[in-house]
């Protein structure tokens, strides 16, 4: 499998090189030259396959002989190692629960591939060349690729995160680690993090004194493996025989992109809703087929808080930027805080089911669109746990969560942070000045 640049004007690359480059020469985001269907009797056949051989017969071709299938399926055996279940909610709504990971967020499965595939590579090299993995959060990212990289040798991670703009809990689980991994604090918004690393990604100076890579979902690695959440969900309610929907709460859109992977692969769904909060630059894109990013805006969902998405261009080239044909398989809709809030308390009260505040806006978009498609079997992703979000969800339902163990091994550790502001600090820090 070779990838190709969306801006066209960088040589294609091979696994490998996708993976350890981040991001093109050209500053394009990395797109895999061709995408196979998958056979009509697997998904049919999809309830007696385990998740470990639904994930490797829906990956190996990204992956390619870059990684021997032996391999491959230890890889994902180490991702792959806890549950993913759908839970219904109310009639015809369903939510796909991604927080049973080492860091309670959907983000795990991705940041783990990436970083036994980068474990793999860095195996047979040579070179003493260390890798350094630059990476902006706005919550649940940060941790689990600290998580997932934490002592992987040759690899250096270093995470640029908002001060103040993520949560108490967020927060300590990116900077607590130690080891190869360091926190960097911006006194910015998620925004002024990601454009930080994409000027690290431009400056040539930078780039002849060390290997950069990019753990956030502009990279194949971390992106492609959030395919597989859409198949374990389509496997779970496949025999409930209705049209299947997917509500996906959207910040930088990779999920929701590879959710249309899985639909390009063959999966049977009928549509995707992206739910973002009020920052709508997508639905207004959809709504008026002009794409304007603008300056993020905090919300109590913070890992959305993404004002110029990266993946939405994967997306665009998915449907070869036919609007019409975009149209027909995805709509998204934008909430505010105060929508979400009471999401959050209605679901609880109907339900007894506890959202964290990105699935209630998953719920949202999810209720949205049903009000014109009643008959459609919804599935809305609940991304994070709700304790990573404890103050906002423990006054909106009015109920005391319990702190889960992966929760309270780090509640009690030393935060270490270094506090920059513009790109000239990052750059300092990572020359070593």
């Amino acid at each position: 499998m070779k990838y190709y640049s969306l801006n066209k004007q960088a040589p294609k690359a091979s696994f490998k090189e996708a993976v350890i480059k981040g991001i093109a020469p050209d500053r394009g985001l990395y797109f895999p030259e061709s995408i196979t269907p998958l056979p009509l009797s697997f998904f049919e056949g999809i309830e007696d396959l385990s998740n470990h051989e639904i994930a490797f017969n829906a990956i190996h071709q990204f992956v390619g002989d870059e990684i021997p299938n032996n391999k491959l399926r230890t890889i994902l055996a180490n991702v792959l190692d806890f549950d993913f279940p759908v839970i219904e909610i109310e009639n015809n709504v369903a939510t796909l629960e991604l927080f049973h990971g080492p860091t309670m967020a959907f983000k795990d499965v991705g940041a783990r591939f990436m970083a036994q595939c980068l474990g793999y590579f860095s195996e047979n090299e040579t070179s003493t060349n260390e890798v350094t993995v630059l990476v902006a959060t706005s919550g649940d990212t940060g941790g689990a690729v600290a998580n997932g990289f934490l002592g992987v040798d040759g690899v250096k991670v270093v995470i640029l995160y908002p001060s103040g703009k993520v949560s108490d809990i967020q927060e300590r689980q990116l900077t607590t680690l130690g080891q190869n991994i360091t926190a960097l604090e911006v006194d910015g918004t998620f925004d002024d993090c990601q454009k930080m690393v994409k000027t690290a990604f431009l400056d040539e100076n930078l780039l002849q004194s060390m290997q950069l890579t990019s753990a956030n979902s502009i990279n194949v690695a971390r992106w492609l493996p959030q395919l597989f959440y859409f198949l374990f969900a389509y496997k779970q309610t496949r025999s409930q025989g209705k049209e299947i929907v997917f509500a996906v709460p959207s910040g930088n859109f990779g999920n929701i992109c590879a959710g249309l992977m899985a639909q390009r692969l063959g999966m049977p769904v009928k549509h995707f809703i992206a739910a973002t909060n009020v920052n709508d630059t997508v639905p207004e894109f959809m709504r008026t087929q002009e794409y304007r990013p603008k300056p993020s805006t905090p919300t109590i969902s913070n890992a959305m808080d993404v004002g110029d998405p990266s993946n939405f261009i994967r997306i665009r080239h998915l449907f070869k930027d036919n609007f019409k044909a975009l149209n027909q398989n995805f709509s998204s809709y934008s909430f505010t805080d105060q929508e979400t809030k009471e999401a959050m308390l209605q679901i609880h009260q109907n339900s007894s089911y506890c959202t964290d505040p990105h699935g209630s806006v998953g719920y949202l978009g999810l209720k949205k669109y049903q009000e014109t498609h009643l008959d459609y079997y919804g599935i809305f992703l609940e991304t994070a746990h709700p304790v990573k979000f404890l103050n906002v969800v423990e006054e909106t339902i009015g109920t005391t969560l319990e702190i889960p163990p992966q929760i309270q091994k780090v509640m009690g550790k030393e935060k270490k942070s270094i506090p920059i502001r513009t790109y000239e600090n990052l750059k300092g820090f990572l020359l070593g000045n």
